[in-house]
């Protein structure tokens, strides 16, 4: 059962239209699966496909790489803010920072609620120590770019400083063809699916009875 309170901060809000935003099919696919009617636009990492007819209202939601030791796989991530690698810093709204973060716990899951970085390329070895040092705790290649008056996001950590990922990743198809990728492969085919449906299963239920859900965890 979803439970009523983020649905009624989302409603304070004046919220009406939603777009949700995918890097990939496969994170665009599991938001399909929660919320049928959602307006969702695959944007390809780092938005590299133009987005058009935004709403008012843009959520981020998949996977992200993790900066902190202390951050495993499947660790949920709700920014209340979201920066660029330029220094600047944007807000997320915090009608929707609290009602995902609401979402989370009533599943059972405590989120992290700190920055997010977007990042221009896939983040790896030493600097994933220096962008923790700086408040982040989780990095992508999209929320940061989202212009929209309202944006907020929902990411669950996939790699890991434990668990790097080759950047040859940043071309998926480029990396498949290289033979020492294949083990990453493997493991991203297992838990990438797993990540993006748990970001998935949180938004849905922040948004709560504003959307019709046909399918549980």
């Amino acid at each position: 059962m979803n439970d009523p309170a983020p649905t009624a901060a989302l409603q304070a809000r004046g919220i009406e239209g939603i777009t949700f935003m995918a890097a990939t099919r496969m994170e665009a696919r599991a938001i399909v699966r929660r919320i049928p009617d959602a307006h969702v636009v695959t944007c390809g990492m780092g938005l590299s496909r133009q987005c058009d007819e935004l709403r008012d209202c843009v959520v981020s939601c998949g996977v992200a790489g993790g900066l902190r030791h202390d951050l495993p796989t499947g660790t949920v991530v709700i920014p209340d803010e979201v920066g660029r690698a330029d220094g600047g810093r944007t807000r997320c709204d915090p009608p929707l920072v609290e009602a995902f973060a609401h979402a989370a716990r009533a599943l059972g899951i405590e989120p992290v609620i700190a920055p997010l970085l977007t990042s221009d390329n896939l983040v790896t070895g030493d600097e994933r120590q220096r962008w923790a040092a700086l408040g982040f705790v989780a990095v992508d290649m999209e929320t940061a770019r989202i212009a929209a008056p309202r944006v907020a996001a929902v990411r669950v950590i996939l790699d890991t400083p434990q668990r790097e990922l080759s950047p040859d990743w940043h071309q998926p198809l480029r990396a498949l063809l290289k033979p020492w990728n294949w083990p990453q492969a493997f493991w991203l085919a297992r838990e990438a699916p797993k990540a993006s449906e748990l970001a998935a299963r949180v938004v849905a239920q922040g948004i709560g009875h504003d959307v019709r859900i046909t399918r549980q965890w």
